[in-house]
């Protein structure tokens, strides 16, 4: 099976990208155009509504995909 240390080893790197994770996520609101770029779907009806954002989720999404390839590239 897996030895300790490798376990180990795995809920250390584990425990890094969650705390990288939320420092990233604290740090969002100091990003003024993050959430509201032209693009966005928000929709208001009276007491409804509606917010999805497409084209963020798309640059995020892009940005992403290239970090990873070039950190993760084997």
């Amino acid at each position: 099976m897996f030895s300790l240390s490798a376990i180990g080893k795995f809920i250390i790197i584990v425990g890094i990208l969650l705390v990288i994770t939320g420092m990233l996520i604290a740090s969002v609101d100091k990003l003024p155009f993050l959430g509201r770029l032209p693009g966005d779907i928000f929709v208001r009806k009276g007491n409804f509504s509606f917010y999805f954002p497409v084209v963020t989720c798309l640059v995020l999404s892009v940005v992403l995909t290239i970090l990873l390839n070039l950190f993760l590239r084997r």
